[in-house]
């Protein structure tokens, strides 16, 4: 998103930057994947009897549709223009034109049947690739989505799987019905005439070649037009979510966004407009080709014929018949060849997707979690630093050492970018430590199994997120078989269920894009309640009440206090005042913990943690009060659902 920097030098340095970003774009070049199209044939493998099935209605259609300009040849030399002379021959005519009839209705029949299989085919393989992608992307790791902006994963998801859609479809019968039918079509040109044929197919050669550089130029273009699509998709889920939105008319940035909408779209309409067209001169080409084909041959046909080389009209009409069916199945192999080409630039981005591994894997043999244990949670000389720091940096958590008994509530707190929150991120694996080692009830978070780890740790965060679906949706996320009463008993011990119960439809009240439509007081009580579903043994807060005014932060205080007993709980906190009574306070500094001890102790002792906190009691305003829209939601009021 645009700041809200003077207009000027920004909008300037912005147009600079798009117009840097539509060169990257125009000069994108496909990534090497390895052995690309043999990864490609073995998506087929799965649908191989349907596939089977395919072949052979397009063989049989294939060989059907050289049979028509036979007939026509038979109509010609036996039923109107009989070779020994002689009048028509009427009952030989109409034979074959009962058969010609018979096996037009055959040939489309067949090619129904056909297109059914391969859309059938081609679709599946399609949703099978974006399902293959999907789950791939569920399995990388946190660090990896915070590089990468959601739009560019959205439109490898959607644009990309989509893009290849329509060559998955022809890959299965266009190459191979195309080809049987060019075999067959020369076999009867050459059955007619091996002269003709020569002079029909002299030029076709040429065009091999020149559809190859064709097909290298589009797939570059196809590159640049889907890294262009990636822009435009980033830039739409940025902008116009309800987030984008607020921050754009909170500093009236809308026409700057609506012109960088405006620049990323000319770039995809040019290279759209260039994909259109750069096959369009090569099959112009091809067209005047075979237009001019026929001209050749009735000029070689009279020179044959004042040779005294034996050419009946039956033939001679025959043949060019069969040239102009010609014309079809090799330009159908020449499009699905530019098409081929085109579309190994997409299979190459999404191979490329799939082919990035997670940082953080599941160890082989996997151990189940220690249920004598949990709730135990300890840091041995842990060293940690995010992969985007430069080398040099120092690391985010430096040589840092605690131990979490069952039950016992343990506090983080010391300046912004001391290392808080990358502890709490830590617990659950969601990242990996550089040194040093993560246990959960008594195991090295690595040799647990991921899945069970997480099952025991909740999370509550400010940035609480909620879909857009019902409240009784969200709350089932944590538990889906959750019925209503548990619903409504986790809400109470949450203090949110009287404040759900008043709204028009209660527990079904569609709260809106990211929570929007609540509080954030609301928001935060029900994702403690959704976590209270989930029952875990260990409670991460990770800064759960810092956007909330004083009035909303003690009802989730309460709720907080409510969802810890029996727990084990690590907060994070700025606001001091909501962790003096936990039984041990680690005060976080650079990266390491200077100091520990209880709320007293600190007092006593001095130090960083004795001036954060005389600082916030002498100037609540910095222990991190929420704005209005934190503290009361779009409505304008805590607790006041948005009537819109």
């Amino acid at each position: 998103m645009t700041g809200g920097a003077p207009a000027g030098g920004p909008a300037r340095g912005g147009s600079r930057m798009r117009d840097e970003s539509a060169q990257r774009a125009a000069n994108a070049e496909a990534p090497r994947i390895p052995n690309l199209w043999h990864r490609i044939g073995a998506m087929f493998v799965p649908y191989r009897g349907l596939i089977s099935i395919a072949v052979a209605l397009v063989l049989v259609n294939a060989g059907l549709s050289v049979l028509p300009p036979l007939l026509t040849q038979q109509a010609f030399d036996r039923g109107l223009f009989p070779v020994g002379g002689g009048g028509p021959d009427v009952p030989a005519l109409a034979r074959i034109l009962v058969m010609m009839f018979v096996l037009a209705i055959a040939t489309n029949a067949i090619g129904i049947a056909q297109s059914s299989l391969t859309a059938r085919v081609g679709n599946s393989l399609m949703g099978d690739l974006r399902v293959r992608l999907f789950e791939h992307l569920q399995r990388m790791d946190i660090g990896f989505f915070t590089r990468t902006k959601t739009g560019v994963i959205q439109s490898r998801l959607q644009n990309d799987v989509g893009g290849v859609a329509s060559t998955l479809q022809s890959m299965i019968t266009s190459v191979v019905g195309n080809t049987v039918t060019v075999i067959a079509s020369i076999v009867a040109m050459l059955l007619l005439s091996w002269q003709l044929t020569i002079v029909a197919l002299v030029l076709m050669p040429v065009l091999v070649l020149v559809q190859r550089r064709v097909g290298q130029v589009r797939a570059r273009i196809a590159t640049a037009t889907q890294e262009s699509l990636s822009d435009m998709t980033a830039i739409t889920q940025e902008s116009l979510g309800v987030s984008g939105i607020l921050l754009a008319k909170s500093f009236g940035r809308q026409q700057a966004e609506s012109e960088r909408f405006r620049a990323v779209n000319r770039t995809q309409i040019a290279l759209q407009i260039r994909q259109a067209m750069s096959g369009q001169g090569f099959f112009a080409l091809v067209s005047i080709i075979f237009a001019l084909v026929p001209v050749g041959i009735y000029g070689v046909s009279a020179w044959l014929l004042t040779d005294g080389v034996e050419l009946t009209a039956g033939t001679i009409v025959a043949f060019t018949t069969v040239q102009a069916r010609l014309s079809m199945p090799l330009v159908g192999l020449m499009r699905v060849a530019l098409d081929v080409q085109t579309s190994s630039a997409l299979f190459a981005r999404i191979f490329e997707y799939l082919d990035l591994t997670p940082a953080i894997t599941p160890k082989a043999g996997a151990r189940a979690v220690d249920r004598d244990r949990l709730g135990d949670v300890a840091f041995e000389h842990v060293t940690f630093r995010y992969s985007d720091a430069a080398p040099d940096a120092a690391p985010t958590l430096d040589d840092v050492s605690f131990t979490v008994r069952p039950g016992e509530m343990a506090a983080f707190v010391g300046p912004s970018g001391a290392g808080k929150s990358t502890i709490a991120m830590l617990v659950p694996r969601f990242y990996e430590a550089e040194r040093g080692t993560v246990r959960f009830a008594g195991d090295d978070v690595r040799d647990l199994d991921p899945l069970e780890l997480v099952e025991h740790i909740g999370i509550v965060s400010q940035d609480t997120y909620l879909s857009h679906a019902t409240i009784a949706e969200n709350l089932r996320y944590a538990k889906p078989d959750a019925s209503d009463a548990e619903l409504a008993d986790a809400c109470r011990r949450a203090a949110i269920h009287d404040t759900i119960a008043a709204f028009p439809d209660g527990y079904d009240t569609v709260v809106g894009e990211r929570g929007y439509r609540l509080s954030g007081g609301e928001k935060q009580r029900i994702a403690i309640a959704r976590v209270m579903l989930k029952d875990p043994a260990v409670l991460v807060l990770d800064e759960a009440t810092s956007a909330l005014d004083s009035i909303a932060e003690r009802h989730v205080q309460q709720a907080l206090d409510a969802a810890a007993r029996g727990r084990t709980v690590i907060a994070i906190a700025h606001r001091l005042a909501t962790v003096r009574d936990a039984d041990v306070i680690h005060v976080v500094d650079g990266g390491r913990i200077i100091d520990r001890g209880t709320h007293d102790q600190l007092i006593a002792r001095g130090g960083v943690y004795a001036r954060l906190y005389s600082e916030q009691r002498s100037d609540p305003g910095r222990a991190g009060a929420g704005g209005p829209a934190g503290a009361t939601g779009p409505a304008g009021s805590a607790g006041t659902m948005d009537p819109g």
